[in-house]
């Protein structure tokens, strides 16, 4: 989708620039030229400032003539008639060209320089070519003194070399290295192609064992840390294919006489959607470069907390999780904020008025929006306080589970029937964290009222304890289980109550063990875990008297 948007863009601008550009496209409008390959190019440079003005468009500006797509002289004129001088000394030269090369029977130049009232008139074989005022002949690099000479000199060297690459042999040599050329760009592209296809299978080797030893969470992170290199790596190889092709193509073009002028039309069609190109390019590098940033810096976090605690360390993992993915999404809201910034400025449009603009529009909007500045603000400080991170249960009024995603707006739950419950960060009052730094698995074990119930509490007493030594379940279980003894008398018998701190998220799976244990050894000692019972009494001594009422 982001693609599509970015081709819509640069193809709208670039027919904008052709709209708005007489001199960007050079269009051929005398046929002797056309017969004879012949591309003049109007004022395919943007014209440069030379003298202001208060009226945009009478600042007088200057422009190239060209000639098969090689400078000749600048000429100087307002920014709204240099277009229409241009075109017209590119369309006096190209017949000048024409009638020269066409005339094969004498191959002489006469260019004539008159001056007239401090300007230069030029003629060319008896052909009027160009009248340079003095403001013109002021933005030439000739020598003053011999300014004539050299522009003459100029004109008849160029006119010959005109000559000279149409000739059949020229053209042969210049097609010989154009096919070299492009068997070498196939070449070159064909081994980058071959260098990355490598580079991407060393990449997807397995993951070691070492790898695989690591924390789960430093694992992930430097999965992300080698996706976003590789993601890095191959826009960088793109922008080389391209930089190949074109740089070859461009090189190709201006090998012949009548390719050459696209040398400069196509930089000046393309040059604004080539600018956005490039600062979307570096904008996407820039946020993937800071995800690997973040990345590395919150994986040296957690393996600084190695020498911590065991809950102490695993909180940390947790929360530098939590805050890498906030980071990052703060992070990729101010990279495209400054891309769009550069983007306008590289187009030419004064942001300033923009920005002051955009904060009106921002006062507006937050007038607007404020559940959402609080859903920040709540966000901000949830990540802050450390009140739940990615990984945490959690329990919000009626709704609880595992966090699997949340940033500065929403929070987002997995319940235990696979549900995703969303949450707006503002409508988090209270919440219950469930796995904050450990957890304990509280069990309740009914034991029948006719039971010893010391026995009862010593078998459960040395279960406990016995969980809690074995080397599959101590790291489990963070502290000496407690059994609370007789919590209550119920309908089901006497509530025995135990308490077993575990690590976070462990106290069902500790709690399911525990239970499992515990009825083995109750059953290997005789000793009932009593179930819901209810005693019916029916007293029958009234039907016995019926019944002998009825008999007599």
């Amino acid at each position: 989708m982001r693609s599509r948007f970015l081709v819509i863009t640069f193809s709208a601008i670039a027919i904008a620039q052709l709209q708005a550009c007489r001199s960007t496209v050079a269009v051929v409008t005398n046929t002797t030229a056309v017969q004879n390959g012949i591309f003049p190019l109007p004022n395919l440079q943007t014209p440069s400032l030379r003298i202001g003005d208060r009226d945009p468009s009478r600042r007088i500006v200057t422009g190239w003539v060209y000639l098969d797509g090689k400078p000749l002289f600048q000429v100087s004129s307002t920014k709204e008639n240099l277009p229409n001088r241009l075109d017209t000394i590119h369309d006096n030269l190209s017949k000048i060209q024409a009638n020269y090369l066409n005339n094969h029977q004498n191959t002489e130049l006469d260019v004539q320089i008159k001056t007239i009232n401090d300007s230069k008139e030029i003629n060319i074989n008896g052909k009027y070519l160009v009248t340079l005022s003095e403001q013109d002949m002021g933005v030439q690099s000739f020598n003053a003194d011999s300014f004539d000479r050299e522009i003459q000199d100029l004109l008849e060297q160029r006119l010959q070399t005109a000559r000279r690459e149409r000739q059949p042999e020229v053209l042969i040599r210049q097609g010989v290295i154009a096919v070299a050329t492009g068997i070498g760009i196939i070449i070159i592209s064909w081994g980058m192609c071959y260098l990355w296809r490598r580079s991407r299978q060393n990449q997807t080797q397995p993951i070691s064992i070492a790898a695989q030893t690591k924390e789960p969470i430093t694992t992930e992170l430097n999965h992300k840390q080698d996706k976003n290199t590789q993601e890095i790596k191959r826009r960088l190889f793109q922008i080389t294919q391209a930089g190949i092709w074109g740089g070859g193509g461009y090189f190709i073009l201006g090998l012949f006489p009548y390719t050459r002028w696209l040398q400069i039309a196509i930089p000046a069609v393309a040059k604004i959607p080539v600018k956005l190109g490039i600062v979307g390019l570096l904008t996407y590098v820039g946020i993937r470069f800071s995800y690997i940033l973040i990345d590395r810096f919150t994986s040296a976090l957690i393996n600084s907390g190695n020498l911590l605690t065991p809950e102490t360390s695993e909180r940390l993992q947790l929360r530098a999780s939590t805050v890498s993915g906030v980071t990052k999404s703060i992070v990729t809201i101010i990279w495209m904020g400054v891309g769009v910034i550069v983007a306008l400025t590289t187009v030419g449009i004064d942001v300033i008025p923009l920005l002051a603009g955009a904060s009106i529009v921002g006062v507006a909007i937050s007038l607007a929006a404020q559940s959402l500045i609080k859903d920040a603000i709540n966000g901000f400080l949830i990540v802050l306080e450390d009140q739940y991170a990615l990984g945490d249960v959690i329990a919000v009024g009626d709704m609880g589970g595992l966090v699997e995603n949340m940033n500065l707006r929403i929070t987002q739950l997995r319940d235990a029937e696979g549900r995703l419950i969303t949450i707006p960060n503002s409508e988090i009052k209270v919440v219950a964290n469930l796995s904050s730094r450990w957890s304990r698995a509280d069990l309740t074990i009914p034991i029948a009222y006719e039971e010893d119930i010391d026995k009862a509490l010593e078998i459960i007493k040395k279960v406990a304890f016995e969980m809690k030594q074995d080397p599959a379940w101590k790291y489990l279980i963070v502290d000496n289980p407690e059994v609370l003894g007789i919590d209550h008398f119920s309908d089901r018998g006497l509530i025995v109550r135990v308490w077993v701190k575990t690590q976070p998220l462990k106290q069902w799976l500790v709690a399911r063990e525990f239970r499992r244990r515990l009825k083995i050894a109750l059953d290997a000692q005789g000793i009932t875990i009593s179930v819901l019972q209810q005693a019916i009494r029916i007293h029958d001594t009234p039907l016995l008297k019926d019944d002998q009422t009825i008999h007599q």
